[in-house]
């Protein structure tokens, strides 16, 4: 994601959350490859309920993780965190 998008990103979640502490769930898709399955689960807390769901052809993975989040910025920052990792699309 680049720059221009966190920012259209930032204003949509400060217009949609209203309070915090908040479960946000986060999506993303990547080639199936267990390095890059473990730098993703490394940016959230241990606590985080990550969910995989490998592609028909067993090429893909989707991930969906659901974390209690204390802040619009946090979540920027995850997803800033998840863009430097090559090969991760993020929804």
């Amino acid at each position: 994601m680049a720059t221009n998008t966190f920012d259209e990103l930032r204003k949509k979640l400060e217009e949609s959350i209203k309070s915090f502490p908040y479960i946000y769930m986060f999506k993303f898709i990547i080639k199936s490859d267990n390095r890059t399955m473990a730098l993703v689960e490394a940016i959230f807390d241990n606590d985080a309920d990550i969910i995989q769901k490998q592609s028909s052809k067993g090429n893909y993975i989707s991930i969906t993780v659901k974390q209690v989040v204390m802040s619009v910025d946090e979540i920027i920052d995850i997803y800033e965190k998840a863009a430097v990792i090559e090969g991760v699309i993020s929804l």
